[in-house]
C-alpha cells in the first residue's frame, strides 16, 4: 500500500516537471516571438493554451484522489500540498505566455519602436527562476533559492525602467502609443511571472525543509531571513 502510494506520487512529480518545461517553454516563446514578431512562433505558444490546463486539471483531480485513498501524513502531505499549489502558479505563467503570444498576432506589419533588450533580459531572468525552481523540487535541494529576492527586485526595477522609457517614446510620438503600452503590458506580466516563480520556490522549500519563508522584495526582513539559512 506504502510503495503504491510513493510510486503514484513519483509519477506526479514527473508529470508535474512537465508542466513546469511547458509552462516556461511558453513563456520563452512567446518573447521571443514577439522580439522577432514571428507569428508562427506566437501561433505555438497559442495551441500550447490548452494542453497546460488539460495537465492543471488533471494532475489535481490525481493528487486529491491520492489524498483521499491514503491520507498522507507529515513530508508527504506537505509535496502534495506543493504540487497543489504549484500547478496553480505554472498554469498561470503559461497564461501570460498565451497573453503574449496574443499580442503578436494583433502587432500587424508594424516594426518594434526600438531594438527590445529588456524585455527578453526579463524573460531570462524570469525563465532562469522558474529553471531553477523545478530543479529544486525535482532534486530537493532548495540552495539556489538564495538570491531569488535579489533577481525578483532586478525584474522589477526592469519593470519600471520599461514603463518610464516607454513613457517618454509616447510623449514624443502619439503613433508609438500603442506599442509601448504593449510594451508596457508584457513587462507587468514578466514581473507577475517572476512573483509566481518566488511562490513555487517558497511552497518548495516548504516541502523540502518543513520551514515556512517568504521570497518577498518589499520585505527586507524576509529577505535577510532567507540567506541567513544559507550563511
Amino acid at each position: 500500500m506504502v510503495k503504491k502510494f510513493h510510486d503514484e506520487l513519483k509519477k506526479l512529480n514527473k508529470d508535474v516537471i512537465k508542466m513546469g518545461v511547458l509552462a516556461k517553454e511558453m513563456l520563452q516563446k512567446s518573447v521571443e516571438s514577439l522580439k522577432e514578431l514571428d507569428a508562427e512562433k506566437a501561433e505555438w505558444v497559442l495551441s500550447k493554451k490548452g494542453a497546460i490546463a488539460d495537465m492543471d486539471d488533471k494532475i489535481e483531480e490525481r493528487t486529491l484522489r491520492l489524498i483521499t485513498l491514503y491520507q498522507p501524513m507529515a513530508s508527504d502531505m506537505r509535496e502534495i500540498a506543493c504540487i497543489l499549489k504549484m500547478i496553480t502558479y505554472l498554469n498561470r505563467v503559461g497564461r501570460y505566455g498565451k497573453d503574449i503570444a496574443k499580442l503578436v498576432g494583433n502587432w500587424g506589419d508594424k516594426r518594434h519602436v526600438k531594438k527590445l533588450v529588456s524585455i527578453p533580459h526579463m524573460s531570462d531572468l524570469v525563465c532562469s527562476m522558474l529553471e531553477d525552481a523545478m530543479n529544486a523540487f525535482e532534486t530537493k535541494d532548495v540552495s539556489k533559492f538564495s538570491d531569488f529576492s535579489d533577481r525578483d527586485d532586478t525584474v522589477d526595477e526592469l519593470r519600471y525602467s520599461i514603463f518610464r522609457e516607454c513613457l517618454s517614446y509616447m510623449m514624443e510620438d502619439p503613433k508609438v502609443i500603442t506599442r509601448c503600452t504593449n510594451y508596457i503590458m508584457v513587462a507587468r506580466y514578466l514581473e507577475r511571472c517572476a512573483d509566481h516563480a518566488c511562490k513555487i520556490a517558497e511552497k518548495i522549500y516548504y516541502m523540502v525543509k518543513g520551514e515556512r519563508v517568504e521570497i518577498d522584495h518589499s520585505s527586507e526582513t524576509s529577505k535577510s531571513s532567507l540567506r541567513d539559512r544559507y550563511s
